[in-house]
């Protein structure tokens, strides 16, 4: 039987990491180049806000010259790809002690830009460097990997003595042939391979401590042995933090090289060796850069992952040392007896019921020291209040107050009727009864609907009617002149936007005052 059910479930496994879900969403295309944009081996990490607008400007551009982009802003697109774990949100403090949200990459977003960038630039052929680099990486390989005294000694002369005759040659005068421009460039295409995939590895190994970090904490706070036993765990297990997973160990492995200084130094030599050749010259200054900067690279790689084993090293410390698993179990006690009462009432409460619930507990009623003596003087009632009463102004009465009021759409409505009854009743069978205005009915009005807040009754009836804009708008709209009656009999003329009802509109205003008066 063909093995091809176990293939298809590794590839499945594969396509369900975040790196191949990335490739092939629709919209990887634009989230690799927001990612290309905003981050950089010198700025691998942005603050939250500044990314948030980047993303926008971003889809802005995009969407004027026609692009299709996916939906939403800035906020929620960055909030979507750290939930498909492809950025990392964490919190660190500025140059001046402000704590603020930033954005990075993580290792699966960097694993897809460098593919993606594997992709579009020429890729280093077979050739005899890498054949070169290869043969050499093997041989060094299998000498360490061979445990036979003899053989290691036999294969030492043999590099020796090939040292020795090269050494010999060039000291006795022997031409020194420099590489050639095609050698030196597929040189520098299988080193910039290599270096590409360091911050993805370093990433890697951040985040792996990052998980160990939460797991153990998440362990610590379930465990239900003695604190003794515990602690002796944990510390061990701090001891032999980074051989606990495969990143860590690879990490500590290369770590012992890294750290050397005179290597990093030996390695920055022999990189600016390598720019000084002709070739270098056909490169762009952004390649140039980045080549150049490798040591840097590496050196950011190392301290972060250290600062992330520090911060998690630092944590576990203070968490055991501050950590009381008596009071976590009295509270988790607690709790659940309030879960089995909340239970328990549930079973007669309805669906509104509420419970009266103190956010703190009261004092405890026990018998303490007296802070302060009685003082005769905390107990002496304040001096009777003055009877004013006689000075109190006159009520006003209920028609007082109504004329003080808002508009009475009752008999606004009445007296609307009223007067275009009468208008039409007066206007003869050749004469256009609608071109009278609310307005000019307004004005003939008795004074006690004159004020002016009943101009705003009449607009909410026009504009019950859709009698609104019957008078133009623009340039030729028309207004009339309302004469108001103010309560104190002062007078105050309005100008206002002309309205004029129809038949229809008349009608409709009888239907609704009837309806109001049945009502």
């Amino acid at each position: 039987m063909s093995d091809i059910a176990g293939e298809l479930a590794r590839v499945r496994e594969a396509f369900d990491k975040p790196t191949l879900r990335l490739l092939d969403r629709k919209w990887a295309p634009f989230v690799l180049a927001v990612f290309k944009s905003s981050f950089s081996r010198d700025r691998t990490s942005v603050q939250s806000d500044r990314l948030h607008a980047q993303v926008d400007a971003y889809l802005a551009d995009l969407r004027s010259v026609g692009t299709e982009t996916p939906n939403g802003n800035g906020r929620s697109l960055c909030v979507q790809w750290m939930n498909d774990q492809w950025l990392y949100r964490d919190i660190a403090g500025d140059d001046e002690g402000d704590a603020e949200e930033h954005y990075s990459l993580t290792s699966h977003a960097l694993e897809a830009l460098s593919l993606v960038e594997s992709l579009s630039r020429d890729r280093a052929l077979i050739s005899e460097s890498r054949l070169t680099m290869i043969v050499d990486a093997v041989h060094h390989r299998a000498t360490q990997a061979n445990p036979d005294r003899d053989e290691r000694l036999h294969r030492l002369d043999l590099q020796i003595a090939e040292l020795t005759r090269e050494r010999d040659r060039v000291a006795d005068g022997g031409e020194i042939a420099a590489a050639s421009v095609a050698q030196m460039r597929e040189g520098y295409a299988n080193l910039v391979d290599l270096i590409g995939q360091l911050p993805g590895d370093f990433k890697r190994v951040e985040e792996s401590v990052a998980s160990m970090h939460r797991q153990i904490v998440n362990d610590f706070r379930a465990e239900d042995r003695p604190v003794g036993e515990v602690l002796d765990e944990y510390l061990a297990k701090t001891d032999a933090l980074m051989s606990l997973t495969a990143e860590g160990r690879a990490f500590e492995g290369a770590f012992e090289l890294l750290r050397d200084d005179a290597l990093l130094l030996g390695l920055k030599g022999d990189i600016e060796a390598i720019l000084a050749h002709p070739f270098a010259a056909q490169l762009k200054p952004s390649e140039r850069r980045s080549f150049a900067a490798t040591v840097s690279l590496i050196r950011s790689g190392i301290d972060d992952v250290l600062t992330q084993r520090i911060g998690l090293t630092t944590t576990l410390r203070e968490h055991i040392v501050n950590h009381d698993i008596v009071k976590d179990r009295e509270l988790e006690g607690l709790l659940r007896e309030i879960n089995t009462e909340l239970a328990t009432w549930m079973q007669t409460a309805g669906p509104k019921a509420r419970v009266k619930a103190e956010i703190m507990p009261g004092n405890l009623d026990a018998p303490h020291l007296r802070e302060r003596f009685y003082d005769p003087q905390s107990h002496v009632p304040p001096a009777p209040l003055a009877d004013v009463s006689a000075q109190a102004p006159v009520a006003p009465s209920l028609d007082a107050m109504r004329r003080q009021g808002g508009p009475q759409l009752p008999e606004m409505r009445e007296a609307l009727l009223g007067a275009l009854a009468a208008l039409n009743a007066s206007t003869d069978a050749s004469t256009d009864a609608a071109d009278a205005s609310i307005g000019d009915v307004f004005n003939a009005l008795e004074p006690a609907l004159r004020r002016p807040v009943e101009i705003l009754g009449l607009m909410q009836i026009a504009t019950q009617l859709d009698a609104v804009g019957h008078g133009g708008a623009g340039e030729h709209a028309e207004f009339d002149q309302y004469l108001t009656v103010r309560p104190d009999g002062t007078q105050r003329t309005f100008e206002v936007a002309r309205i004029t009802l129809t038949d229809d509109e008349t009608a409709a205003l009888a239907a609704l005052n009837s309806g109001a008066t049945s009502d």
